[in-house]
């Protein structure tokens, strides 16, 4: 399988994390002075602490909407690669932003685009999304059943997941992951051709509630937990700390079992919902740091399952990424689940 093209659109509304604390400050008049000052101090300076710098959101006020900016990305992507909507004949929608349970969202895309006979489902599975749908992308188009592909995700959780409310100061432990999402649409075609990928994944299930966005029937389905349900249904819940140490855990044991040369891949493209401590972790497992690539979280927050494909993007437009290098994807994912997909580009 060959990624024959891969696009990112993001929201026109760019916020530093000073902007996101005033949006915070805008949305709790009713807290006292005192509390609020602190609470967004401190939110403030752990934001900083991860790396996190800007990222992107939709202009409410302008009517910016995900649709327009998934439907664009794809055809960015098909321009990219010289295609028409009919040639895709299979389209995957993943990632954790989506307006419906039922149908599948991808049916609503290739209905936007024209694509008339496109075989259409959804895979989720929070910001692993992307890559579980490249396994099965590549399955297919390896039987021989499709020859052209085409992934898609709309990463768009303000107004829908997020909790703006400020409680006490150890609610951070919790919340404070929220702040650091950003927003975007990639668009990934891939094509048939004898490149073999090896994909590669390590699973601790026992650790699924330390990252969640609860339905309104979360309680009927599983035993719920202390950690589940702290900002509401439909509010995002994660322990980013905790995550991120069992997380990069789990990637350092897989990544040691998976990659017999470090050196022998060009780049190393995380998930990266923080900065400072993906540096910290990777110099553990002996993976050089001027061989990740950690430019998407600085700009763009995190972009859960859209962060991938725009660090490959993004590398591929600063002439870093070339055609035939040997690279690795290696993200760590709420679940909790770790991957090491390797691949050449």
């Amino acid at each position: 399988m060959k990624i024959e093209a891969v696009a990112y659109r993001v929201p026109s509304q760019k916020l530093t994390n000073d902007d996101v604390m005033k949006y915070i400050d805008h949305h709790n008049p009713h807290v006292p002075f005192t509390k609020k000052v602190s609470y967004l101090k401190l939110a403030k300076k752990l934001l900083d602490q991860t790396g996190a710098k800007t990222r992107y959101w939709r202009d409410f006020n302008s009517g910016e909407r995900a649709s327009d900016l998934i439907v664009g990305v794809m055809e960015d992507a098909l321009e990219k690669a010289n295609m028409e909507p009919n040639d895709i004949d299979l389209l995957i929608y993943c990632g954790v932003g989506r307006g419906f349970l039922e149908p599948a969202n991808a049916y609503f895309y290739a209905k936007a685009k024209g694509m008339q006979t496109a075989n259409c489902f959804d895979i989720t599975d929070a910001c692993m999304s992307w890559i579980r749908a490249l396994q099965v992308a590549y399955l297919m188009l390896q039987s021989g059943a499709f020859k052209t592909a085409m992934i898609i995700n709309g990463e768009f959780h303000w107004g829908f997941h997020d909790n703006l409310e400020i409680r006490g100061l150890r609610s951070l432990e919790y919340t404070l992951p929220t702040y650091t999402i950003g927003e975007a649409a990639t668009a990934t075609i891939l094509v048939a051709s004898e490149n073999d990928w090896q994909f590669a994944y390590s699973s601790r299930p026992e650790h699924a509630d330390l990252c969640t966005i609860p339905m309104h029937s979360y309680a009927n389905f599983v035993d719920p937990s202390e950690r589940m349900n702290l900002n509401g249904i439909n509010r995002f819940v994660s322990y980013g700390r905790e995550l991120f140490q069992e997380a990069t855990t789990v990637l350092g044991e897989l990544f040691i079992q998976s990659i017999d040369d470090v050196n022998s891949k060009v780049w190393y493209f995380p998930h990266a919902p923080s900065k400072t401590l993906y540096e910290e972790k990777c110099l553990q497992f002996g993976l050089p740091p001027e061989k990740i690539y950690l430019k998407v979280y600085p700009q763009f927050g995190n972009l859960v399952s859209a962060s991938l494909p725009v660090g490959l993007c993004l590398a591929q437009t600063e002439g870093k990424l070339k055609r035939g290098d040997a690279i690795a994807l290696i993200p760590a994912s709420a679940g909790l689940v770790a991957a090491v997909v390797q691949l050449t580009f």
